[in-house]
């Protein structure tokens, strides 16, 4: 029954075609607006990584001078590496990681390709269990890695095809800032997004291909990617720590925070850990490092997304702006769709008095709401990419994260479908009310 109403449908498109494109176009425009902001809200508000995000905590306390203190202000978004060296010496949690970003020169292998720029990630060794890195030939380092310095690195999909041509290169050598590293692992396609374990400068979308050893980086003096805060040093340590550090601001007893540093626990466990924080602040402030009154947080993945606010107010209003013109072109459907089933009511009179019966009726006048619909979600698809195009244009941090993926492009299908059902439906319902004796006599 279904295929002989959409054969109906598809006649009568073609006797009111004018008014027909008008249908389709109408749905067209409000999927296209819908699709075009709920997929930057989709890929901005979706969990990241919905296997652990619960488990996956970042650490935050208040290691600034008391200089511009103000009670009850967040600490700083990020750590000192003095604080998160301690911190994953204590290794309180089942796994933990304290990382930056850094930029380095490579110079590939091979005499065809010119030197080029680019950025990574050093780490210590638990980064890629944490977050599930996938690999397609070997793996990460390991804690002796770190501990010994190694010279090992990790490549990510898209520069091993550059440097190696997509094959097997791990124990092969890359030379990055003019040394030269083993190769020991190389990732597999992977875009996690955002990428939630580094938000500084918009880093949530960076094209980290290149991963090292924190240490090994540090020795080398590779430039770090990154906010970095610095303040003066508390009074009582203030000679201590005016002797110079070879490594600079990166150095340990450097009065800057500019690390992110994630633990891996069971939820049940951070109560604890929290408390473990709130001691450790309370005897650095004893020793003098900390001036400030202890103040730390513990925020799983989607509650520091949220407190970073990646997803901006205006996107949330746009996509509230965006529904409210799909209403107004669903509105406008309903006034074509009673328009074009009244003019036929003959024709449904003509089939209500040789049997057909209301519940038939209304079934075919749907079938046609939702074939206008389908055909207008095929064009409403076209509108959003145009769309997404249009975002990722845009000079904002979040724009190149705007594309359609499975999930969307099945959400714009069914959207498109559901909405012309629902304007289809007063519509339908008053073409199975038509009285067949009043129609007959008419004629």
């Amino acid at each position: 029954m279904f295929g002989y109403y959409f054969d109906l449908a598809l006649r009568s498109f073609k006797r009111n075609r004018a008014l027909t494109a008008l249908m389709v176009l109408a749905i067209a425009l409000g999927i296209g607006a819908s699709m075009t902001t709920l997929t930057v809200f989709h890929v901005l508000s979706g969990d990241p990584i919905p296997s652990k995000s619960d488990r996956l905590f970042y650490v935050q306390m208040d290691a600034e001078s008391i200089g511009g203190f103000q009670p009850g202000e967040e600490p700083q978004d990020q750590m000192t590496r003095f604080d998160s060296e301690q911190l994953l010496r204590d290794a309180r949690g089942e796994r933990q990681a304290m990382m930056s970003g850094i930029s380095v020169v490579i110079e590939p292998p091979s005499p065809d390709l010119a030197p080029m720029q680019q950025d990574g990630r050093m780490s210590t060794a638990d980064f890629f269990a944490m977050f599930e890195v996938p690999f397609e030939y070997g793996n990460g380092w390991s804690k002796a890695d770190d501990d010994a310095r190694a010279r090992v690195a990790v490549l990510d999909h898209d520069l091993n095809q550059k440097l190696f041509g997509g094959g097997n290169s791990v124990g092969k050598s890359v030379r990055l800032d003019g040394s030269d590293f083993t190769v020991v692992g190389v990732l597999a396609p992977w875009n996690m997004q955002p990428r939630f374990y580094d938000v500084t400068q918009g880093r949530f979308n960076a094209d980290e291909q290149l991963y090292v050893p924190f240490w090994t980086a540090i020795d080398l003096k590779f430039g770090t990617n990154g906010n970095m805060n610095c303040w003066q040093a508390p009074a009582a340590l203030e000679d201590q720590e005016r002797e110079q550090d070879p490594d600079g601001q990166l150095g340990v007893n450097a009065n800057c925070a500019w690390l992110q540093y994630w633990v891996e626990m069971d939820p049940a466990k951070a109560d604890d850990y929290r408390q473990y924080l709130s001691n450790y602040s309370d005897l650095q402030r004893e020793g003098g490092r900390f001036e400030r009154p202890t103040n730390v947080r513990l925020r799983n993945v989607m509650e520091w997304l949220d407190h970073n606010g990646i997803v901006p107010a205006d996107v949330r209003l746009q996509v509230w702006l965006a529904f409210g013109f799909l209403s107004v072109c669903l509105l406008n459907t309903v006034g074509l769709l009673l328009a074009k089933f009244l003019r036929r009511s003959s024709e449904i009179g003509v089939r209500r008095a040789l049997g057909a019966s209301r519940a038939a009726i209304f079934a075919q006048c749907l079938v046609e709401a939702g074939v206008v619909g389908l055909v207008g979600g095929v064009l409403g698809l076209g509108l959003a990419l145009l769309g997404l195009w249009a975002v990722r244009q845009q000079p904002t941090d979040y724009a190149p994260l705007a594309h359609l993926d499975p999930t969307m492009l099945a959400t714009t299908f069914v959207l498109a479908i559901a909405a012309s059902l629902v304007a289809g439906l007063l519509p339908a319902w008053r073409a199975c009310q038509v009285t067949p004796a009043i129609q007959l006599k008419s004629q």
